[in-house]
């Protein structure tokens, strides 16, 4: 069934009528739960959404002093918004697309469409620094109710290793959090990696990041031992990729499916983590909706289920103990 779209009618009466920047921010929210726009793609209520659009194409920061929304729009910028929102309902473009701007770990990102759109809570647990199980920059135990298990012999992760890192906005958080360790960052698409190149830049860290190209593990030297390694790779199953909003759909599939259960590669993950993985080491893999199907494949496997306090699921956590003692069957499971 086809979407309802806004007409050049609605758009051109909003032109004409309209006048303040919180005018055009209240049209944005009205027009956006009308035609039914998804949210999730680094945003959560239209207010957002529509704030994020108005304030970006006036060049002003998206917490602007309140008493800038009743300051006027120039007839060009009108046009620039209303065009934007345009392609943000017609053509289901997500904003961060259309702003090429997305935030992770409260730090601005590059974004378009040959990576997927940042949103993990694996940034809060950047925050907290990986505690209890890591120290943090200044060797010191933070606190936090994540279910991260102890760690008998915690230390300050001194190389870190960010698998499928996309825009790479993992592996620069990563990079903050712990300025003092060596943090890799890899994917299969070199597309992927041209975008991380553009962040470690921007941020200053392509001293700090080093990128790779690798389809997994397969080009990490063998000799690479990490005391964390972090990832948020593709893990939506078929079913779901079959029924993903249209605006999911401007997102690379490359960085979303990964087959039947959601689990191709996240098995091979786990196969091989225990190889590069430190002595106290620590992986944390992000599986989003398919948590079920780890849980029913993996039933012998007493994994750590991370909570986060400003929302989100299906991440978890393996010590190097953990891997060792479960290599077999990942690598059964791989096989199978």
């Amino acid at each position: 069934m086809d979407r309802p779209t806004i007409s050049p009618e609605h758009l051109q009466e909003a032109a004409e009528t309209l006048v303040t920047i919180r005018d055009f921010i209240r049209f944005g929210v009205t027009a956006l739960r009308q035609y039914d726009a998804h949210l999730g793609q680094g945003t959560e209520d239209y207010f957002a959404e529509s704030s994020a659009l108005v304030l970006q194409t006036l060049s002003l920061d998206w917490n602007a002093d309140a008493e800038i929304l009743d300051a006027k729009l120039l007839p060009s910028e009108k046009q620039e918004f209303l065009s934007l929102l345009e392609r943000r309902i017609n053509e289901r473009t997500p904003t961060s697309y259309l702003l090429n701007l997305a935030y992770f770990y409260g730090k601005p990102f590059y974004v378009d469409e040959r990576v997927l759109i940042p949103r993990s809570p694996i940034a809060e647990l950047i925050e907290n620094r990986f505690a209890p199980y890591c120290l943090d920059e200044n060797g010191q135990m933070g606190e936090a109710n994540n279910n991260l298990p102890a760690n008998p012999n915690p230390q300050m992760p001194r190389r870190i290793l960010d698998m499928c890192t996309g825009s790479g906005c993992i592996a620069i958080a990563l990079a903050y959090a712990f300025p003092d360790a060596e943090v890799d960052a890899t994917d299969i698409s070199k597309d992927a990696l041209e975008v991380a190149a553009i962040n470690t830049e921007h941020h200053n860290m392509q001293y700090q990041v080093a990128l790779l190209e690798s389809d997994l593990f397969s080009k990490i030297p063998a000799e690479n031992q990490y005391d964390l390694i972090v990832s948020n790779p593709p893990y939506v199953d078929a079913e779901d990729m079959a029924d993903l909003p249209d605006e999911f759909r401007h997102e690379p599939e490359l960085a979303l499916a990964a087959g039947q259960d959601g689990l191709d590669l996240v098995r091979k993950m786990l196969a091989q983590a225990a190889d590069y993985l430190t002595e106290d080491g620590l992986i944390v893999i992000e599986v989003g909706n398919s948590e079920w199907a780890m849980k029913q494949n993996f039933n012998k496997v007493d994994f750590h289920w991370l909570q986060f306090q400003r929302g989100g699921s299906g991440i978890f956590a393996l010590t190097a103990a953990q891997c060792r003692q479960y290599r077999d069957l990942f690598i059964q499971s791989v096989n199978a």
